[in-house]
């Protein structure tokens, strides 16, 4: 539409070799609970040395998102608690083969809701996916291999139930605990309750796409602080799929730490669900995401069905946990991006140190997704049909350079770029 010929433009010019560019891109604007524009640009795969072809980037291009994928963790949890499976105010110790505490609080249990909203305790450590052959238990038993000498855990000053600190982990005991109370595979039972329900194609194994799906699956890249290339970082495959029910691992932290494939042949579920990564596995086009949008804007309903109640949605929204500021304060807010946040989502306070347009103040719910040099979003504005969904596929710098900071906010500075964009836009 001749109206977004501009977005059109911003959008276009964040693909590039810069450093503030990205190899590619794609953005969905929704206004009044309609698609009114989609832009995509670039390449969602580049050819790499063994012979790869390059891919445009296209509407049905699929992606690791990143942590957008907690919401669709908690879609689960909150179908669950609706009908009576799992209480939210319930001690996770009650749905695990072991009773969960935190060391110095032993008798402070550790709820769903706190995981849902990190607020539990619980901390990533270097590594917080491990392979099918261990229990998750593994984590917090002092004996156990991935222990880290208690780096799971939360210092003692940063008590569960009262301080936030983002931690992946939390989403791997909820995938857990969904298994433990379903008795199902968490991408399994994640498939035809969420997945088929939004008819959204994706999946959690690269290994188990379908064919079709899996030649439309785009790699994730990022440039060394002074490369001038695109470095394959995640899901580069160069056409040959893994073997059927295989999975290697994810941690951001510790990319090269354990490279092999495993096999889930004999795994059992409701032991450990990490491997999946329910906080940031999920992999979707952006016409997926955009399905996900659509429910959350229609108050649960998908196109005449209903996934989740009214009730349910209100609850992810709300704000479970809220910054207090003063002396330590009661969380870590990433420089001032978590202002509050619900049940795999978060509000973006629009005059806050995450707001994303630079100089309109503008009011979001969702999240976005960072891991591995992808960038995405879901957001919607409370209280409208308005939204956008976007994924970026790489980063011109290391996340950890200090260029790569935004220019107005707390957020990164390709964020701060497509979002400033999609929201002048939402506001016109």
């Amino acid at each position: 539409m001749t109206e977004y010929k501009e977005l059109e433009k911003n959008l276009a010019a964040i693909i590039g070799e810069g450093t503030d560019q990205v190899p590619g891109l794609g953005a969905l604007l929704y206004k009044d609970g309609q698609p009114v524009c989609c832009f995509c640009g670039g390449l969602s795969y580049i050819g790499g040395a063994a012979g790869g072809t390059d891919k445009p980037f296209r509407r049905d291009s699929l992606f690791r998102i990143a942590s957008v994928s907690k919401q669709f963790t908690v879609y689960t949890i909150m179908q669950l608690a609706e009908q009576g499976r799992l209480s939210l105010s319930g001690d996770v110790s009650r749905y695990l083969d072991f009773p969960l505490r935190h060391p110095d609080y032993p008798q402070v249990p550790i709820t769903i809701e706190m995981l849902c909203c990190h607020t539990s305790g619980l901390r990533d450590g270097i590594i917080y996916c491990i392979p099918p052959e261990f229990s998750i238990r593994e984590f917090f038993d002092q004996a156990g291999k991935f222990y880290e000498d208690g780096a799971h855990f939360a210092p003692t000053d940063q008590p569960p139930g009262k301080f936030f600190a983002y931690c992946n982990l939390n989403y791997g005991l909820l995938g857990t605990i969904i298994e433990a109370v379903t008795g199902e595979r968490f991408d399994k039972y994640q498939q035809e309750h969420i997945l088929s329900q939004l008819e959204i194609e994706g999946g959690y194994l690269p290994a188990n796409l379908p064919v079709d799906a899996f030649s439309r699956l785009g790699g994730i890249y990022q440039k060394s602080a002074t490369g001038a290339v695109w470095c394959p970082m995640m899901d580069c495959y160069d056409g040959e799929q893994p073997a059927y029910d295989t999975v290697t691992m994810q941690n951001p932290y510790a990319e090269q730490e354990d490279p092999r494939e495993y096999s889930l042949l004999d795994y059992v579920p409701g032991t450990n669900a990490t491997f999946f990564a329910p906080q940031g596995g999920l992999r979707l086009c952006l016409d997926g995401m955009s399905h996900a949008l659509e429910m959350l804007m229609g108050d649960g309903l998908y196109r005449g069905k209903r996934v989740l109640s009214r009730e349910s949605v209100d609850t992810m929204a709300a704000k479970h946990w809220i910054y207090q500021p003063g002396g330590q304060g009661n969380g870590d807010t990433e420089d001032g991006v978590f202002q509050s946040y619900g049940l795999g989502l978060y509000q973006i306070d629009g005059s806050s140190r995450g707001r994303v347009c630079r100089d309109i103040a503008v009011d979001l719910v969702g999240h976005t997704g960072e891991a591995f040099g992808l960038l995405s979003g879901l957001f919607l504005r409370p209280g409208t049909g308005d939204g956008f969904v976007y994924i970026m596929n790489g980063e011109g710098l290391p996340e950890e350079a200090s260029e790569s900071w935004g220019r107005f906010s707390g957020n990164f500075i390709w964020e701060e770029r497509i979002m400033d964009a999609l929201c002048r836009a939402l506001l016109k």
